[in-house]
């Protein structure tokens, strides 16, 4: 090899040294820029399933958990690793019968999920508060607590008793899924309906949504059927939001939200919460045995896919592990993730998305399986050039700025 090549190849190797060093330092900044933010703005997430876990008297809140196909995905040190100052705690309760027994065991585990709440509140004073307003949450970021946020998923626990929705907002309960993956007296949902025929809102489902105005309850849209999401929109006299739901153009979902239902969301002063589940971020490619085994699953478990029977529903979860273990589905990413938070910006704007995980529910996706892993999110943010100002929007502002307008909603009932 002649000197002049030699030279030639030795800076070129510098080059490619110095530019693999800058680009690893430029993501070390991006992470760190990152973290700051997270200090520095309210961060939210509009719902999680971690109250299942709790019930249970196994899982400790206090204490770090390893993330896993078996562990916790939220617990109070991960929140504070990830940044994450409030969290919208589920109470969910599966669709069972609309018969009064239904409603009364329906009731009974919506009330236990809130007393677990509540208990692990009591338990951590020095760690986490429950929280009703926009304010709690900022007082307690100020004090370097977390805040507890307390939803209903699925309006079951109400049955056909207007009055409950007092109860659950005695109770600090300041969001309602209106129905889960079946129908309900509230609405019909987006799965599993128990007439093919889309109904939406029922008539004592208009009057739910008008308690929860009066009230100060968010109304919340995911799981809704489109006839539900559209009847909810042209009905409530503040705004929405969908806790954990994508967008329908770039993932093909029932669960999903079309360019025309986030259209009527701005309208109405809502806000879309971009969900952690894969299914929901990107199709995944086909496989004929995975969906012939999870079919006969369903069938299985046809009657009591949403039962109340703790040991139903492992083994079903079990089951459904087994299946993806033998036919694993690629999971969606960071990058997809932030997608959705995109296509959103550019359709409707930045003061109508935000971020809803179903950590302990499904969610979990490369990059950011638990909460400690909430920055990677801001990372990708700040590298596609999104602002502090729009961040903090997104991280929270939004849906803050909703749970307000809901509330003065409710004053200008009540005054």
């Amino acid at each position: 090899m002649n000197d002049k090549r030699r030279v030639s190849l030795i800076g070129i190797s510098a080059l490619l040294i110095l530019f693999a060093s800058c680009a690893g330092t430029n993501e070390a900044d991006l992470l760190e820029r990152a973290r700051v933010i997270h200090d520095e703005v309210l961060t939210v997430d509009t719902h999680c399933d971690t109250p299942m876990r709790l019930i249970r008297g196994e899982y400790d809140m206090g204490e770090r958990h390893e993330s896993g196909a078996r562990g916790g995905k939220i617990d109070l040190p991960r929140m504070k690793e990830g940044g994450l100052d409030a969290e919208f705690f589920a109470a969910f309760v599966g669709q069972g019968e609309l018969t009064p027994e239904g409603y009364a065991a329906a009731r009974e585990r919506a009330d236990r999920m809130i007393d677990a709440v509540e208990e692990m509140c009591s338990r951590y004073p020095e760690l986490v508060e429950k929280a009703t307003t926009p304010e709690d949450a900022e007082r307690l970021e100020n004090a370097g607590k977390r805040a507890a946020f307390i939803g209903i998923e699925n309006g079951y626990p109400i049955g056909r008793d207007l009055g409950l929705v007092k109860h659950f907002f005695d109770r600090g309960v300041r969001s309602i899924t209106l129905c889960h993956g079946g129908d309900n007296d509230i609405c019909d949902s987006a799965t599993e309906r128990r007439n093919p025929e889309d109904e939406g809102l029922s008539e004592f489902g208009r009057a739910v949504v008008e308690e929860c105005n009066r009230l100060g309850v968010m109304v919340d849209l995911s799981h809704l059927s489109e006839r539900s999401i559209y009847d909810v929109l042209e009905h409530s006299r503040a705004p929405v939001f969908a806790s954990h739901s994508s967008v329908r153009a770039l993932c093909d979902h029932p669960r999903n939200l079309t360019d025309d239902m986030l259209k009527k969301l701005k309208e109405n002063g809502g806000v879309i919460q971009i969900c952690l589940v894969s299914s929901f971020l990107k199709t995944p490619e086909p496989n004929p045995e995975r969906d012939k085994a999870r079919e006969e699953l369903r069938e299985q478990y046809s009657t009591s896919a949403d039962s109340e029977d703790e040991g139903v529903r492992d083994r079903m979860r079990q089951e459904y592990r087994r299946i993806l273990e033998k036919h694993p589905m690629e999971r969606a990413t960071v990058k997809d993730l932030v997608n959705h938070i995109d296509y959103v910006v550019r359709l409707i704007g930045v003061a109508h998305v935000g971020i809803g995980t179903d950590f302990d529910g499904g969610g979990g996706i490369d990059g950011c399986d638990h909460v400690g892993e909430m920055p990677n999110i801001t990372v990708e943010l700040l590298r596609r050039g999104y602002s502090k100002e729009d961040i903090a929007k997104i991280w929270g502002g939004n849906v803050m700025r909703v749970l307000r307008d809901v509330i003065e909603t409710a004053a200008g009932t009540t005054s």
